[in-house]
Formats: C-alpha cells, sequence, structure tokens
C-alpha cells in the first residue's frame, strides 16, 4: 500500500481534510496524519475525517509524538507519557485505525550521552500501564526508530511491553543517524512492523566516518528496490508511508570517533560492518536541493515550501515506476 507521512508536506500546514483530499488527487490509498494536522480531537470532529477518509478509500492513521520524559523533546504540557497515550488510543479507536505511531527521543538525546537504558526501563512501564486500553481497542503502539539508538533497542522495548499491543513505526531514513544501515534495521524489527516511513539517503565516507543526506526516492544511495521487496516480504500488510525529507545540508556520523559509542558501546560489530559497506558504495547528492539559510528572501522561503510538494511527488513517480506500486 503506497501511502503518505504528511510530514513531507508539513510547511503547507494543511488539516486533515485538506491532505485526505491531495492524498486522493494522487491515488495514495492510505495517510498517517501528524495529531497536529487534525483541528481537534473531539469525537465529532474525528468522525468527520474518518468519514471523509472512507469516502475517499483511504486508510487513515494518526501519528503522535514523544512518549518519554527522559526526552529533550518531551512536551510537559502533556501531562504524563501515560495520559498522552490514553488520550492517544482514544482518538486512534475513533478513527478506526489499526495503529498509531510514537517516538522515544531523537539524535540530540544521544548527542547529550543519554543511553538507551535511561529510556528503556521507563518505556517499557508506560506501555505496559496501557496494555489492557490498546488490547481492548485493538490497537498497535507503533514505536519508531527514531535516530536515538540501534534498532536492537526498540526491539528489546517491544519484547519487554508486550508485542500484542506495543510495535513498531519503521523510518527507513532514521538508522543512517545511528550508523546503522536501513536494510539491517528492517531485518531486525520487521516481526514487529506494522507501518512505515519510507525515504532515501545518500551516505559516503567523511574522515570522521560518513556523511548522510535524505534525499527524494531515487537520488539516494541506498537501494530502495531491494529494501521495498524485502519489506513487502516481511511487512506484507504495512503500508508503505512515504515520508520525504529534503531541504537539509549534509550530516557527520562521527562512527569513527570514541565519543560517537559514548551512549552504545556495545553495538554488533557485524551491524557496523554493513553500514561501512554502505557508506563506500555512496555517494554525495549531486543534484538540485534548496538549503535553509538565516533569515532567507521570502521568494526563498515560498520555493523551499514548493521543494516539499515537488520531492514527493518525484518519489510517489519513482515508486510507482521503479518499485512496483500502482
Amino acid at each position: 500500500m503506497l501511502g503518505l507521512d504528511t510530514y513531507s508536506l508539513r510547511s503547507f500546514r494543511w488539516n486533515v481534510f485538506q491532505l485526505l483530499d491531495y492524498a486522493a488527487t494522487h491515488k495514495i490509498t492510505t495517510i498517517q496524519a501528524s495529531i497536529n494536522s487534525f483541528e481537534s480531537t473531539a469525537t465529532d470532529y474525528l468522525i468527520k475525517a474518518k468519514t471523509h477518509a472512507r469516502q475517499l478509500k483511504i486508510q487513515l492513521e494518526p501519528g503522535y509524538g514523544c512518549i518519554s520524559t527522559v526526552a529533550k523533546s518531551w512536551n510537559p504540557k502533556q501531562d504524563t507519557p501515560v495520559k498522552y497515550l490514553e488520550a492517544a488510543i482514544k482518538t486512534a479507536k475513533t478513527l478506526d485505525a489499526k495503529a498509531f505511531r510514537v517516538f522515544l527521543g531523537n539524535p540530540a538525546d544521544r548527542a547529550a550521552g543519554t543511553s538507551p537504558e535511561a529510556f528503556i526501563d521507563q518505556a517499557v512501564q508506560t506501555l505496559k500501564a496501557v496494555n489492557s486500553q490498546a488490547e481492548d481497542a485493538q490497537l498497535k503502539i507503533a514505536i519508531e526508530n527514531h535516530g536515538e539508538f540501534h534498532s536492537r533497542h526498540i526491539k528489546t522495548i517491544i519484547e519487554q511491553a508486550g508485542p500484542a499491543h506495543v510495535a513498531v513505526c519503521y523510518d527507513s531514513g532514521n538508522p543512517v543517524l545511528t550508523a546503522e544501515d536501513p536494510l539491517d534495521a528492517l531485518e531486525n524489527l520487521a516481526p514487529h512492523i506494522v507501518t512505515a516511513h519510507i525515504r532515501d539517503s545518500v551516505v559516503f565516507p567523511h574522515p570522521q566516518g560518513a556523511a548522510v543526506q535524505w534525499v527524494a526516492l531515487g537520488d539516494g544511495s541506498i537501494d530502495m528496490l531491494t529494501l521495498t521487496k524485502r519489506f513487502q516480504q516481511l511487512c506484507p500488510n504495512a503500508p508503505y508511508h512515504l515520508e520525504i525529507i529534503t531541504g537539509r545540508p549534509p550530516q557527520i556520523i562521527p562512527y569513527r570517533v570514541q565519543e560517537f559509542w559514548k551512549t552504545d558501546p556495545n553495538t554488533p560489530a557485524a551491524s557496523l560492518a554493513k553500514f561501512e559497506k554502505l557508506t563506500r558504495t555512496g555517494h554525495p547528492f549531486m543534484g538540485t536541493m534548496i538549503i535553509p539559510v538565516p533569515n532567507p528572501p521570502k521568494e526563498y522561503q515560498a520555493a523551499l515550501i514548493e521543494q516539499e510538494r515537488v520531492d514527493l511527488e518525484r518519489s510517489l513517480a519513482y515508486a510507482r515506476k521503479h518499485l512496483g506500486f500502482a
């Protein structure tokens, strides 16, 4: 199922109805819509959104945010992680969704020295606290691999919290931020994947390790055909949501520097070897891309927004022409 994660069009600030109409125009059959695109979580509003999605024959699932007070991105206005999850379960159930996405931390937590272990215990406790609500709603809480740590840690959380109600939102762009091959992360997480974010990356050598940059589908050095075929084999019922993020400069992944491993000194050597092989076969992006600068002219701002749409639509076309989607 070729789908859309609405973060691809974040700067347009469309509501869920506008996003559904856009998806229908491009013959997209499933979307993961950020909860911020819902103007209300009142039952009447959610039912209207669900009805609109059904009329367009689009599967709709919500995307929620951080569920860990350990993370830099935790928002105290969300009350507690348990309360936040309870609200998410209620919304997803009203929408008749099968899953909703959440995340724990992000690369900033790793850079700050926060260990995976600091997340794991709290995450397991939080997820167990909503076990019965999620199961009663027949929902999966899908944790995204969000660049904070290796896929094996996500797997540990799911196994300890309970795979009956906890699953994975697989993101193909984030593993490279942790020096992990996206295909390797897919293989590790596949038994638990129920939804996904898909994008391409360029990965190439750097004196400190590697440089990575997210690009439109087909512009990168990831073997998207192999990854897609494996995704479809391992996760045949999971939607393949494109989350295209461009307009950002390359990032340095200093995996040859000892400091990079201070939060995760036990990464399997075989995993790192696969990532290093990926860097050797990669290349910098040589196409056209607008990168934000401080206080850009308004014409540049408009072009940055339009770039989101253009790169998403190029990616949809690539998926249909080269990856076998209708």
